[in-house]
């Protein structure tokens, strides 16, 4: 009998463990990666793919910890993030061996301070943080620079990002300052800075902030590149600005969490996203900058060739990537605090 019970409780776990090797759980941004490619996968390989959102990388970061990093098997954290949770000990290393298509990635945007030699993290989409307007609107119209967003005739017609980065770092850019600013005193007074503009917010959101534009809620909207690209397809009044002081620049990545229970499927997903024609069908249909070269080379020149997608020399000069603020994070975080709850 206990022989017995002891084989039904092995074909048990095999049967479970069988049944783990055909899903995959992926937790990643709002409207991020299209349907077809999940289902394209599944085809091609019986994985199943599990799809959870976030809209902020607080919200990641908070829901990865909670969990101690188990119950999903990749996430799409940006740089900053990426830095913290490997240093908190929540990601797991990569095995580069199961990623054969990793040579097609753009060498400039690897072995970054954040994470060197890549042990962690894997690019999958790049883009910046700027200003959509709806030049149908005589005042968003002359939108060139964040300073702008203050000007009274945009009160209520206003939309920011769910977003602490992307928020305080148009306070610090008014100032002249990085938006890795690491000096209390400095975020403080970018702080102060942005506190009377959230008069004129009309909406923060970072799930689909191109809808807000779209059905003519907001006219003026700080948001990421690849929503206002397809904003613009649809709506052709509305123009991608990038502001005189600058603008944030970011990079998301691929990641394993520590005790994620599908790692082998996670590191085949992630070299299925590094194909050259599957990297540049995300990149067409999503209107993100791909850090794939093998996939740029074969987007169509509209979009290869589109400032919203991929800036020129003269608005990349600009431009800066954020980085991980270490412990200065908490003077954001409480900044933050202050703006949403005014």
């Amino acid at each position: 009998m206990k022989r017995l019970v002891f084989t039904v409780m092995c074909l048990v776990l095999a049967t479970q463990a069988l049944a783990a090797s055909k899903e995959l759980y992926v937790y990643n941004w709002s409207e991020y990666m299209p349907d077809s490619v999940l289902e394209d996968f599944t085809k091609e390989t019986g994985i199943k793919v599990i799809m959870s959102t976030y809209d902020s990388n607080e919200a990641l970061y908070a829901k990865i910890r909670m969990v101690d990093a188990k119950g999903y098997d990749l996430i799409v954290p940006s740089t900053d993030f990426v830095a913290r949770m490997h240093k908190e000990g929540l990601l797991m290393p990569l095995d580069k061996a199961k990623l054969t298509n990793l040579g097609n990635l753009d060498p400039k945007l690897m072995n970054q301070s954040f994470d060197p030699d890549n042990t962690y993290s894997v690019p999958y989409m790049w883009g910046s943080t700027a200003i959509a307007v709806n030049t149908a609107d005589p005042a968003a119209a002359a939108v060139t620079s964040y300073a702008d967003l203050w000007k009274p005739e945009l009160k209520s017609k206003i939309l920011l990002p769910n977003d602490m980065r992307g928020v305080l770092g148009m306070g610090l850019k008014r100032l002249g300052y990085s938006l890795n600013e690491t000096d209390p005193a400095k975020v403080a007074e970018a702080c102060e800075m942005l506190m009377p503009l959230m008069e004129s917010v009309r909406v923060f959101d970072s799930d689909s902030p191109k809808q807000a534009l779209l059905n003519n809620e907001v006219q003026a909207a700080v948001l990421w590149n690849g929503e206002a690209y397809i904003a613009s397809d649809e709506n052709p009044d509305i123009r991608y600005v990038y502001p005189t002081e600058g603008f944030s620049l970011w990079v998301d990545n691929l990641c394993i969490p520590k005790n994620a229970a599908n790692a082998d499927n996670a590191h085949l997903f992630i070299d299925y996203l590094l194909r050259p024609e599957v990297a540049a069908f995300i990149c067409q249909e999503m209107g993100y900058s791909s850090p794939n070269l093998a996939a740029q080379a074969i987007l169509p020149e509209d979009v290869r060739g589109n400032a919203i997608v991929y800036p020129g020399a003269e608005d990349m000069a600009r431009g800066e990537f954020e980085t991980d603020l270490g412990p200065a994070v908490k003077a954001y975080e409480e900044c933050w605090m202050r703006l949403k709850t005014q």
